[in-house]
């Protein structure tokens, strides 16, 4: 188990994320996003101290004072098994769930101890490109066109077909100017930058990059599914005042400027597992009809190199 986690127990894992997604769905369009994120994060927590591990929460939803959240330190399972690092996003995307948008998920990364970067609940500046690339093909440190040329160029294309995915912030004006003047094509998001990242490995979305700054937190995870499939990520994390200075020391950073890649913020051989709360290019969401709830979840393992698909139908309990 030290190398790696086995299907077996990805597989058990999986029930943490079902479960939540189905909690959180039962809400979708209510307009509640704290009555959605809560839902899901007491359905997660219950599945996860069912399991037969010794996990710890690194990433999560807050810190101690914060409970009954799944706060940061927080022992789940059994206390029994294997030890356990433990990523999660019970909801990810509230507001999509809220007001019944697509892509909103219910997400976990899970790695062998010490597999995974504590990182602080601050923002994290991206880049993110799919597998098949020479490493380096990609540069946080250069401007977003050089990046669309050199991705074009190793892609064997031109910039006008490479896509790019941004979440629709004010802050990421210039980056959307400055990609769009290079010929590519911008695919602009409201939330979920964890789903914009795993894009990137697969083709038939049209995207091929993500870019822009998101939460540090969510830059694990999707990292934990590019490591397990293939792909490239760069980050930094945006440390805007002396408080997240400071927050970021008492998670273990040293180096506050420090340029992570894909195996400083997953060096373990993880599992990522994401469940369709509501229905977008990812997974489909959860459907409920006539007594019965029915899944859609990914489950990506690292040390067997497995990619399931499992899709559950049950009895709505």
């Amino acid at each position: 188990m030290s190398n790696g986690i086995s299907d077996e127990l990805a597989l058990a894992i999986a029930r943490a994320p079902i479960n939540a997604a189905i909690a959180a769905a039962k809400l979708v369009g209510r307009g509640d996003e704290r009555a959605a994120d809560q839902a899901a994060v007491d359905a997660m927590r219950a599945a996860l101290n069912a399991l037969a591990i010794k996990g710890r929460v690194v990433i999560g939803e807050g810190e101690r004072d914060e409970a009954p959240m799944l706060y940061v330190g927080e022992s789940v399972g059994s206390g029994h098994g294997p030890e356990l690092d433990i990523a999660l996003d019970p909801l990810e995307g509230t507001t999509l769930a809220a007001k019944a948008k697509p892509n909103a998920l219910s997400v976990i990364a899970v790695a062998p101890k010490g597999g995974l970067l504590h990182a602080p609940d601050t923002y994290m500046d991206k880049i993110a490109i799919g597998p098949g690339f020479p490493e380096g093909t990609i540069d946080l440190d250069e401007d977003a066109a050089h990046n669309v040329k050199a991705l074009a160029k190793a892609k064997g294309v031109s910039a006008s077909e490479i896509g790019v995915c941004v979440l629709d912030r004010p802050r990421h004006g210039a980056i959307i100017e400055a990609l769009r003047s290079s010929g590519a094509r911008v695919y602009l998001i409201g939330d979920g930058d964890i789903a914009g990242v795993i894009h990137c490995a697969k083709p038939e979305t049209g995207i091929d990059m993500y870019l822009g700054s998101g939460g540090a937190p969510e830059g694990v995870l999707a990292a934990a599914a590019l490591k397990c499939v293939g792909g490239q990520f760069q980050g930094r994390l945006v440390l805007r005042n002396d408080e997240e200075r400071i927050r970021a020391q008492q998670a273990g950073i040293e180096d506050l400027k420090r340029r992570y890649e894909l195996n400083d913020l997953v060096s373990g051989a993880a599992v990522f597992i994401a469940t369709g709360v509501t229905s977008g290019s990812l997974l489909e969401g959860v459907r409920i009809s006539r007594g019965e709830v029915q899944t859609h979840t990914m489950v990506l393992n690292c040390a067997s190199g497995a990619s399931m698909e499992l899709k559950t139908r049950e009895r709505v309990q």
